[in-house]
């Protein structure tokens, strides 16, 4: 049993990235996919596929790089809220991540979104993840 299985998501990206694969298969929920829509739209994955394995369903996240595989587009992925320990932040705290050049993932009560979207909105919630 996984006691944190976004935090497992996001260093099966990272390892994925270090070790230059193409892609990424990580254990299906709605959660994961909100996360994986955000780093699509934000530029940092280029897209992933839900596959049915018999009773398995995995999400295939395909990593994007630069112009060889040297150029990292993700540097960093850090994991904030965790089950030990929840981070919660008003609409005015919402934070910047690297002075507004990473995103913030945050959940909120309109469904999980960056940082730039819960602004938008005005909303604010529990700080999920940073990604640089």
């Amino acid at each position: 049993m996984m006691s944190d299985p976004i935090a497992d998501m996001l260093t099966r990206i990272r390892n994925g990235n270090t070790a230059k694969h193409n892609t990424v298969d990580v254990p299906v929920s709605k959660m994961k996919k909100s996360i994986a829509d955000i780093l699509v739209n934000e530029g940092y994955i280029k897209g992933y596929e839900t596959i049915q394995d018999g009773a398995r369903t995995t999400i295939r996240i395909s990593l994007r790089y630069g112009k060889d595989k040297n150029e990292k587009v993700i540097s960093g992925l850090k994991r904030i809220s965790k089950p030990g320990l929840r981070v919660y932040v008003g609409k005015d705290e919402l934070p910047r991540v690297l002075g507004g050049l990473g995103t913030a993932i945050i959940s909120t009560n309109s469904g999980v979104m960056s940082d730039k979207e819960a602004r938008k909105a005005g909303v604010g919630g529990e700080v999920l993840a940073f990604i640089w």
